[in-house]
C-alpha cells in the first residue's frame, strides 16, 4: 500500500473521529482524535491495516495530559502518530493492550510515571517503581515534588 493509499483509508475509516491532521513531513503523520476513539482506532490500524506499534509516549502538558501511540507502516516508510489528550485531573482511558499486545509494558510504564489510568488493562501492576511508591505521586508530572534531595540534584 502506498503512502497516499494508506492516507485516503485511514481518512475514509476515521471521517469525523478526526479532531486534527497534521501531515508533518512526507514519514511523519499525527491524528488526534478523542480519548474514546482511541481503542477503535487502533484496532483499525494494527488488525486492518497491519501497522506495528512503534511506542507510545505519554506527556504532561501545561493543559493535559497527551497519549501518543505511534504505529509503523514499514512498507511505506510512514509513521502515524495517534495522539489524545485527557483531562490533568483525571487521566483515563481504555487500554489497547488486549488489542494490541504489544501496548502492555509501555501502558504500565505510564500508569507509573504520568498516573494515567489504562481502563482493562491486562496485567496493571509496577514495572520501574518500587511496590510501595507512593499512591499519587508521579515523576514525570510537572508538578512532581522529589523528597529528599540530593546536594546534586
Amino acid at each position: 500500500m502506498t503512502r497516499d493509499e494508506l492516507i485516503a483509508r485511514v481518512k475514509e475509516r476515521l471521517g469525523d473521529k478526526i479532531v486534527q491532521w497534521t501531515d508533518k513531513s512526507a514519514r511523519r503523520i499525527y491524528v488526534e482524535v478523542k480519548p474514546e476513539d482511541v481503542p477503535e482506532t487502533s484496532r483499525f490500524l494494527f488488525r486492518e491495516l497491519e501497522a506495528r506499534l512503534s511506542i507510545a509516549t505519554g506527556l504532561d502538558t501545561p493543559v493535559a495530559i497527551e497519549v501518543l501511540y505511534h504505529w509503523a507502516f514499514d512498507q511505506c516508510g510512514l509513521i502515524l502518530t495517534v495522539r489524545t489528550k485527557l483531562n490533568r485531573d483525571k487521566p483515563v482511558i481504555e487500554s489497547i493492550a488486549r488489542i494490541c499486545k504489544g501496548a502492555e509494558w509501555i501502558e504500565r510504564e505510564m500508569w507509573e510515571l504520568l498516573g494515567i489510568t489504562f481502563q482493562n488493562h491486562p496485567d496493571m501492576r509496577h514495572l520501574l517503581l518500587t511496590d510501595d511508591w507512593p499512591e499519587g505521586s508521579y515523576p514525570l508530572r510537572r508538578d512532581y515534588v522529589k523528597e529528599n534531595k540530593g546536594a546534586n540534584d
